[in-house]
């Protein structure tokens, strides 16, 4: 029985998992999600796909929010200025999609300086409110540069290619996103165990003690701030990809709550409740709108007629319930599980 984890040395500090086993259970999950095609329609495979490239920005706002403790309502912004990148780069500049992917989120990156820097002394709601004008201003830039953007007419968006093979159905874009996250999330668990994600979470929980540590708040600050932009970026580069035409009514403020109550749902600060957030927010209008049609066709329409009021009316009841019942969230729920389980028979 496994009773606890000791660490005596460094190494055993900043590895990735304490257990061999984990990588044997991740590999494992891995390789069941990659057969998801064998058993899936093309309905099926574009959920999957959206959960992929949503959770790898839902990552970098996990970094932002959860982990360095800075609230931000600009997650639309961002997810816009990566997706409006790739469309102009790939359309109008001709640059390869998988450099332009990078690029996107290299753009967005560098968009955050303009909220980051005027952002560095705010906290708490002033801060959420600068990001939520972040995202709006941003909105009206696209409309407004309509040389550039199109304006509300939108724009179409070249199609990725690997090897001269152009990606336009589901099957290879749900393993483009896939690889994707998978490497996302890597580099999300190599940030956490660095020095840079140490002093994040120090900002956190004290940022004066973290002060007389040497640590230089500004410069943590900021970098948070481009680091999970540039995720950001990325996925909203591969929801272009995705959806293969882009408009600025696609990334409403709405995504900027939804993002943020899968952090909230899925429990902060936690690589794997970032995930598991993402996974339940966005298959809860799935799950609703097959718990209506199984009631009938008045459901069934009402889902139809009234799909955002309903929505946001389930976020407000999940998000209550979580900081009510669990406010560690789903990354708390598997934890107490996995503790019953290993302690079992004599967990209490």
């Amino acid at each position: 029985m496994r009773t606890q984890t000791y660490k005596t040395n460094y190494a055993e500090l900043v590895a990735l998992t304490p257990h061999a086993s984990n990588w044997a259970w991740a590999l494992m999950g891995l390789l069941i999600v990659a057969c998801a095609p064998l058993i899936l329609g093309s309905h099926g495979l574009n959920i999957l796909s959206v959960i992929f490239v949503m959770a790898i920005g839902i990552l970098g706002l996990n970094l932002l929010t959860g982990v360095t403790g800075l609230i931000s309502l600009g997650h639309a912004g961002f997810l816009l200025i990566g997706a409006y990148s790739q469309a102009i780069l790939t359309t109008d500049y001709h640059f390869p999609a998988w450099l332009a992917i990078f690029a996107s989120g290299l753009v967005a990156a560098l968009a955050s300086l303009v909220v980051g820097i005027p952002s560095l002394r705010l906290k708490g709601l002033y801060l959420a409110i600068t990001t939520l004008a972040f995202t709006f201003i941003v909105r009206h830039i696209v409309l407004f540069a309509e040389s550039i953007t199109r304006g509300s007419e939108g724009m179409a968006v070249e199609p990725l290619k690997i090897l001269g093979y152009a990606i336009k159905s589901d099957m290879p874009f749900f393993y483009v996103a896939l690889i994707m996250l998978v490497f996302f999330i890597l580099i999300t668990l190599n940030i956490m165990r660095s020095r840079i994600g140490r002093a994040w979470l120090a900002v956190r929980d004290h940022d004066i003690a973290a002060r007389a540590m040497g640590i230089n708040l500004m410069r943590y600050k900021l970098l948070a701030f481009m680091v999970s932009a540039f995720y950001t970026g990325v996925a909203g580069s591969l929801v272009a990809l995705q959806t293969r035409y882009i408009n600025v009514d696609t990334f409403s403020i709405l995504i900027s709550i939804e993002a943020l109550a899968m952090i909230i749902v899925g429990g902060m600060g936690r690589v794997h409740g970032a995930l598991l957030g993402t996974v339940l927010i966005l298959l809860l209008p799935e799950l609703l709108n097959f718990s209506f049609s199984i009631a009938g066709d008045r459901f069934t329409t009402l889902m139809a007629d009234r799909i955002y009021e309903i929505k946001g009316l389930m976020y407000g009841v999940v998000i209550l319930l979580f900081l009510r019942l669990e406010p560690e969230g789903l990354a708390g729920i598997w934890r107490k599980a996995k503790r019953f389980w290993v302690h079992w028979p004599l967990s209490q």
